[in-house]
Protein backbone atom coordinates (compact mmCIF):
# COMPACT_ATOMS: atom_id res chain seq x y z
CA UNK A 1 0.00 0.00 0.00
CA UNK A 2 2.02 3.35 1.19
CA UNK A 3 5.87 2.95 2.00
CA UNK A 4 7.20 5.47 4.05
CA UNK A 5 10.21 7.61 2.16
CA UNK A 6 13.70 7.14 3.50
CA UNK A 7 14.97 10.25 1.60
CA UNK A 8 15.17 12.49 4.79
CA UNK A 9 16.99 10.29 7.33
CA UNK A 10 20.52 10.50 8.10
CA UNK A 11 23.10 8.27 6.47
CA UNK A 12 20.91 6.99 4.28
CA UNK A 13 21.16 7.85 0.52
CA UNK A 14 17.63 8.42 -1.61
CA UNK A 15 16.65 6.28 -4.21
CA UNK A 16 18.88 6.13 -7.49
CA UNK A 17 16.79 5.65 -10.03
CA UNK A 18 18.58 7.79 -12.73
CA UNK A 19 15.67 10.35 -14.27
CA UNK A 20 14.91 10.32 -18.04
CA UNK A 21 15.45 13.21 -19.76
CA UNK A 22 11.92 13.95 -20.94
CA UNK A 23 11.09 13.84 -16.87
CA UNK A 24 13.56 15.93 -15.40
CA UNK A 25 16.24 18.24 -16.49
CA UNK A 26 18.79 17.06 -14.05
CA UNK A 27 19.28 15.02 -11.13
CA UNK A 28 20.24 17.00 -7.97
CA UNK A 29 23.05 15.65 -6.05
CA UNK A 30 22.50 13.19 -2.95
CA UNK A 31 24.09 14.56 0.09
CA UNK A 32 24.85 12.13 3.09
CA UNK A 33 24.51 12.98 6.63
CA UNK A 34 27.80 12.60 8.26
CA UNK A 35 27.41 12.03 12.22
CA UNK A 36 31.31 13.85 12.46
CA UNK A 37 31.59 17.26 12.43
CA UNK A 38 34.32 17.71 10.15
CA UNK A 39 38.46 18.13 11.27
CA UNK A 40 39.09 21.85 11.38
CA UNK A 41 42.13 22.97 13.52
CA UNK A 42 42.49 22.93 17.16
CA UNK A 43 43.66 25.24 19.47
CA UNK A 44 46.87 25.61 21.09
CA UNK A 45 47.47 24.11 24.33
CA UNK A 46 47.79 26.78 27.01
CA UNK A 47 50.07 26.70 29.89
CA UNK A 48 49.16 29.65 32.08
CA UNK A 49 51.05 31.81 34.03
CA UNK A 50 50.61 30.03 37.20
CA UNK A 51 51.87 26.81 36.07
CA UNK A 52 54.95 25.28 36.31
CA UNK A 53 56.08 22.13 34.29
CA UNK A 54 59.30 20.18 35.22
CA UNK A 55 59.59 17.40 32.35
CA UNK A 56 59.45 17.23 28.45
CA UNK A 57 56.60 18.30 26.16
CA UNK A 58 56.02 16.72 22.57
CA UNK A 59 52.81 17.27 20.49
CA UNK A 60 52.31 18.02 16.77
CA UNK A 61 50.17 20.79 17.79
CA UNK A 62 50.62 24.06 18.97
CA UNK A 63 51.29 25.37 22.70
CA UNK A 64 51.33 28.78 23.73
CA UNK A 65 53.78 28.69 26.96
CA UNK A 66 52.95 31.57 29.63
CA UNK A 67 54.03 30.08 32.39
CA UNK A 68 57.56 28.22 33.26
CA UNK A 69 58.85 24.55 31.64
CA UNK A 70 61.89 23.12 32.90
CA UNK A 71 62.39 21.07 30.13
CA UNK A 72 62.67 20.68 26.39
CA UNK A 73 59.93 20.82 24.48
CA UNK A 74 58.94 19.89 20.88
CA UNK A 75 55.50 21.20 18.90
CA UNK A 76 54.15 22.70 15.58
CA UNK A 77 53.95 26.12 16.73
CA UNK A 78 55.46 27.22 19.94
CA UNK A 79 54.88 30.66 21.52
CA UNK A 80 56.64 31.34 24.85
CA UNK A 81 54.28 34.36 25.95
CA UNK A 82 56.53 37.65 27.67
CA UNK A 83 56.09 36.11 31.34
CA UNK A 84 57.38 32.56 30.06
CA UNK A 85 60.50 30.98 31.10
CA UNK A 86 62.01 27.60 28.90
CA UNK A 87 64.76 26.62 30.40
CA UNK A 88 65.31 22.85 27.86
CA UNK A 89 65.58 22.93 24.09
CA UNK A 90 62.68 24.02 22.14
CA UNK A 91 62.29 22.53 18.68
CA UNK A 92 58.96 23.36 16.36
CA UNK A 93 58.66 24.36 12.49
CA UNK A 94 57.26 27.87 13.63
CA UNK A 95 58.79 29.30 17.53
CA UNK A 96 57.72 32.85 18.26
CA UNK A 97 59.50 34.16 21.36
CA UNK A 98 57.93 36.89 23.18
CA UNK A 99 59.57 35.93 26.82
CA UNK A 100 62.81 33.88 28.32
CA UNK A 101 64.18 31.49 26.75
CA UNK A 102 67.48 29.37 28.32
CA UNK A 103 68.74 26.80 26.18
CA UNK A 104 68.78 26.12 22.32
CA UNK A 105 66.24 27.25 19.52
CA UNK A 106 65.61 24.67 16.63
CA UNK A 107 62.78 26.44 14.35
CA UNK A 108 62.18 26.61 10.64
CA UNK A 109 61.02 29.89 11.42
CA UNK A 110 62.63 31.52 14.21
CA UNK A 111 61.06 35.16 15.55
CA UNK A 112 62.14 37.10 18.72
CA UNK A 113 59.99 39.75 19.30
CA UNK A 114 61.35 43.17 21.15
CA UNK A 115 60.62 41.35 24.46
CA UNK A 116 62.38 38.25 23.96
CA UNK A 117 65.43 37.10 26.24
CA UNK A 118 67.02 33.98 24.51
CA UNK A 119 70.19 32.70 25.82
CA UNK A 120 71.17 29.84 23.81
CA UNK A 121 72.45 28.83 20.53
CA UNK A 122 69.57 29.27 17.71
CA UNK A 123 69.52 26.82 14.70
CA UNK A 124 66.97 28.10 11.83
CA UNK A 125 66.08 28.55 8.19
CA UNK A 126 64.88 31.49 8.73
CA UNK A 127 65.07 33.71 11.37
CA UNK A 128 63.75 37.39 12.33
CA UNK A 129 64.89 39.34 15.45
CA UNK A 130 63.20 42.63 16.46
CA UNK A 131 64.53 45.52 17.55
CA UNK A 132 64.91 45.80 21.27
CA UNK A 133 65.33 41.05 21.72
CA UNK A 134 68.22 40.26 24.06
CA UNK A 135 69.87 37.36 22.44
CA UNK A 136 73.14 35.59 23.49
CA UNK A 137 74.32 32.97 21.67
CA UNK A 138 75.09 31.95 17.87
CA UNK A 139 73.01 31.94 15.00
CA UNK A 140 73.07 29.37 12.69
CA UNK A 141 71.33 28.54 9.25
CA UNK A 142 70.41 24.94 7.99
CA UNK A 143 68.10 23.63 5.66
CA UNK A 144 67.00 21.39 7.92
CA UNK A 145 67.61 22.38 11.68
CA UNK A 146 64.72 19.98 12.97
CA UNK A 147 67.08 17.06 12.21
CA UNK A 148 68.75 16.60 15.55
CA UNK A 149 72.46 14.78 15.52
CA UNK A 150 73.61 15.84 12.12
CA UNK A 151 77.21 15.64 11.85
CA UNK A 152 79.24 18.78 11.33
CA UNK A 153 80.80 19.10 7.96
CA UNK A 154 84.21 17.57 7.45
CA UNK A 155 86.17 20.69 8.05
CA UNK A 156 84.01 21.47 11.42
CA UNK A 157 84.80 18.16 13.02
CA UNK A 158 87.13 18.00 16.22
CA UNK A 159 88.36 14.84 17.28
CA UNK A 160 90.35 14.22 20.39
CA UNK A 161 93.08 11.45 19.58
CA UNK A 162 92.48 8.24 21.31
CA UNK A 163 94.45 7.95 25.07
CA UNK A 164 96.99 5.45 25.20
CA UNK A 165 95.83 2.94 28.07
CA UNK A 166 97.90 4.00 31.74
CA UNK A 167 99.30 0.61 33.55
CA UNK A 168 99.43 1.62 37.47
CA UNK A 169 102.76 1.41 38.41
CA UNK A 170 103.78 -0.65 41.36
CA UNK A 171 106.13 0.39 44.21
CA UNK A 172 108.87 -2.18 44.87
Amino acid sequence: MFSKSRINEPGLKADTETPKAADAPAAKPVMEFSPVAPKGKTSASVLSSDLTVVGNLRTTGDIQVEGTVEGDIRAHLLTVGESATIRGEIVADDIVVNGRVIGRVRGLKVRLTSTARVEGDIIHKTIAIESGAHFEGSVQRQDDPLSAGRPAPAGMRMEAPAAAPVEPKSED
